[in-house]
């Protein structure tokens, strides 16, 4: 069968599709906010620049934005997953979730939200729960599966963390509601530089950390640490702010320790390395999966299941969540096809089926005196 060509490709539908992408990015671009740096702590240092910051290890190649948009145009990218957005949706035990003090449990909400327990204390990861992420509500990237957990049924939030100010990672109208829930706002620890936007929004219970830096919140021993990535909410303000991930461990002498790592956003490099090297390994750690093609567009800045593997070797996880996947198509990989090529990757990485694994929207495990030796049961 002859291959179509581009112009017997351009569909109405198609062509509208491009089209609203193509606004999306524009408005994106045009959005000016009040995102901006911060006095620099600990000047001097590699990755600060003189007006932002940079990555360890090497900058991130520019790509044409406009090339991929065509390609994917042309070529009729992303496809559709195989099951036409049909996510199976777990229903977790709100009640059980609310009242639960004692156990440790991981609840997937959706992209890179996740809702932990642990030492009696709640976290959720970059609360995305909005249906677009987007600057607007009417217009980008749409969620194809609703939050596995609504953020009304979340229990008392103790702690937010925050990664980077990308629009699908902090989202304004979900940080203003849980700034708002009952019982007193969370702590919200973000990268330098995020702090003033949160105030701008109203939002003063904050804490901003450069790499390295440790917090102590809620009893719990708090790091941020480097990834390879970059930061932008406007036009004009790359790299202004910095970006990262998450490391939170009981202290010392806890009678159930207990330690997890949350790598945000990130391309593969070797911070994971030092990151292993410093802590020593986790109990679990959340590791983006998805977003990854096409490669020479992705790759810097977004890590494959294959990397994302090694990520975890490299960290000397114990278990592994795969996150940033199934939730919006914010690249030309299908919906569906990380989860595959995940499990493709940790066979062939010759370690445990369930040292890596993926879970439903919505699904909780519990972790416990279990976590230990990587296994998990589902509630």
């Amino acid at each position: 069968m002859q291959k179509p060509d581009a112009v017997t490709r351009l569909t109405p539908a198609r062509l509208r599709q491009a089209l609203l992408t193509l606004a999306t990015i524009f408005l994106i671009a045009a959005c000016t906010t009040k995102t901006q740096s911060a006095e620099p702590q600990g000047a001097g240092m590699a990755h600060h620049t003189a007006d932002g910051y940079q990555n360890n290890y090497s900058p991130l190649p520019r790509a044409s934005l406009l090339k991929w948009q065509w390609e994917r145009l042309i070529n009729g990218l992303p496809k559709p997953p195989a099951n036409g957005y049909h996510f199976p949706v777990d229903h977790p035990d709100i009640a059980w979730i609310r009242a639960n003090r004692t156990e440790t449990t991981l609840t997937w909400i959706g992209h890179a939200t996740a809702l932990l327990q642990m030492n009696g204390v709640n976290i959720v990861t970059d609360p995305m729960f909005s249906k677009r992420a987007s600057p607007f509500q009417f217009i980008g990237p749409e969620r194809k599966v609703p939050p596995g957990i609504a953020l009304a049924d979340l229990p008392h939030v103790d702690i937010v963390l925050i990664s980077h100010n990308h629009y699908d990672h902090l989202d304004t109208a979900s940080v203003e509601q849980l700034n708002k829930q009952a019982g007193g706002p969370p702590l919200f620890l973000v990268p330098m530089g995020i702090k003033s936007w949160m105030h701008d929004k109203g939002i003063d219970n904050v804490q901003e950390l450069d790499w390295w830096n440790e917090t102590h919140a809620s009893g719990l021993d708090v790091f941020f640490v480097p990834s390879r990535h970059w930061s932008a909410r406007g036009l004009g303000d790359r790299a202004k702010t910095l970006w990262g991930g998450w490391v939170v461990k009981t202290p010392a002498g806890n009678a159930h320790p207990f330690s997890f790592y949350f790598a945000g956003d990130t391309g593969y490099s070797p911070d994971f390395k030092d990151i292993g090297n410093r802590f020593g390994g986790f109990d679990l750690s959340l590791i983006p999966i998805g977003a990854y093609a096409p490669e020479w567009f992705m790759r810097p800045q977004h890590v494959n299941p294959f990397e994302a593997v090694q990520i975890h070797r490299d960290v000397h996880s114990k278990k592994s969540i795969g996150i940033h996947w199934g939730t919006f198509e914010l690249a030309d990989d299908p919906l569906d096809e990380a989860p595959r090529l995940l499990k493709q990757a940790v066979t062939e990485a010759g370690l445990p089926e369930d040292a890596f694994v993926v879970l439903h929207h919505g699904q909780m495990i519990k972790l416990g005196d279990d976590a230990n030796t990587g296994k998990t049961s589902a509630r």
